[in-house]
């Protein structure tokens, strides 16, 4: 699954600082017939891109998201007050996977932050 973000700086100052602080991925059920696996977080993974400089920001398992991640790069120093910029989270879990993992889902609030 592909989902697009777009996030905008509504401020009266550009953003220098750009962060997502992702909390700990969990492990939920999804129904009344759940697999039993305990490993999700650990097999599913997830690219992060920024979508307006096309800059991979995290590529990895939802466990190892769990750092914060500096959205600004060499090529985007700033977000100036009034402008947008996008995002993709690419979300798969590998096709290897057994039926213990049927009817399972995860959570992973995000946090975004600006600051000048």
């Amino acid at each position: 699954v592909t989902t697009a973000v777009t996030i905008k700086n509504v401020g009266t100052v550009a953003a220098g600082t750009f962060t997502l602080t992702p909390s700990a991925c969990t492990q939920t059920t999804n129904g009344a017939l759940n697999g039993s696996a305990t490993d999700l977080c650990s097999q599913m993974t997830v690219v992060v891109t920024n979508t307006t400089t096309n800059v991979v920001v995290y590529s990895g398992t939802l466990a190892g998201f769990s750092a914060q991640k500096n959205l600004l790069s060499a090529t985007v120093t700033s977000v100036p007050a009034g402008t947008s910029t996008g995002f993709s989270f690419a979300v798969t879990l590998p096709s290897t996977v057994g039926n213990t993992y049927q009817g399972l889902g995860v959570t992973q609030p995000l946090l975004w932050s600006f600051s000048s």
